[in-house]
């Protein structure tokens, strides 16, 4: 599922100036299957980037398009079953449940779809050396490792698109790199795209291309 933003400009940085290679008012393709960074200093809208393409936030001038079709008239059948087999997230704020523990912020994703068996989800987790925190509650992981179970728990759903906003933002180069490849992995298995938003450039992987906000 291609992804076409046409001179889309969120009312909050209309006032704002912004670069000529900026996505923002711009017509711009985002290819199904493609890696891609999204680079942007503070105050220029990569959450507002995450919640727009996500359908959360619908302030904006313009169209954005999934395969053809302009998200403003999809039904909330059509959202449903996007947010559950077309698009997958890590927001900044990551959305946890913070009194529920690891497993069952998992579990309430997963059950959705029954994507992937416990056993695959605790794998996911020992990769990133969190697997121990299973019945902990959320709320009491550091910010690492809540990012850490955010990037797992987006993985339990089937998606064409990944987006995340600075998902990596507390974590080492060590993990940091750890998460790239498994997402980049999940990614390939479903022959997928993602779309990670930075502060600045990003050299940790070879994304097939940046853009700029």
């Amino acid at each position: 599922m291609d992804i076409q933003f046409e001179n889309v400009m969120p009312h909050p940085l209309a006032s704002i100036q912004h670069s000529e290679d900026s996505i923002w008012g711009d017509n711009v393709l985002l290819r199904s299957g493609h890696k891609i960074l999204l680079n942007a200093s503070s105050g220029k809208g990569k959450s507002t980037f995450s919640m727009t393409i996500f359908g959360i936030r619908k302030d904006y001038e313009g169209t954005i398009r999934y395969g053809g079709k302009d998200i403003r008239t999809l039904s909330t059948d059509e959202w449903v079953n996007i947010r559950q087999r077309k698009i997958s997230t890590v927001f900044q704020d990551l959305q946890l449940f913070p009194n529920l523990t690891v497993a069952e912020n998992m579990q309430l994703k997963n059950s959705l779809t029954d994507f992937k068996t416990e056993q695959e989800m605790k794998d996911l987790l020992a990769v990133l050396e969190i697997d121990h925190k299973w019945n902990d509650p959320c709320g009491l992981l550091s910010m690492g490792q809540q990012q850490r179970v955010a990037i797992v728990r987006a993985l339990c759903q089937p998606f064409e698109w990944l987006i995340m906003d600075e998902p990596f933002s507390h974590l080492d180069e060590a993990n940091s790199r750890k998460c790239l490849d498994m997402i980049a992995k999940e990614c390939d298995a479903q022959k997928a795209g993602f779309v990670l938003t930075s502060l600045d450039d990003d050299d940790r992987f070879p994304y097939d291309y940046e853009l700029k906000l």
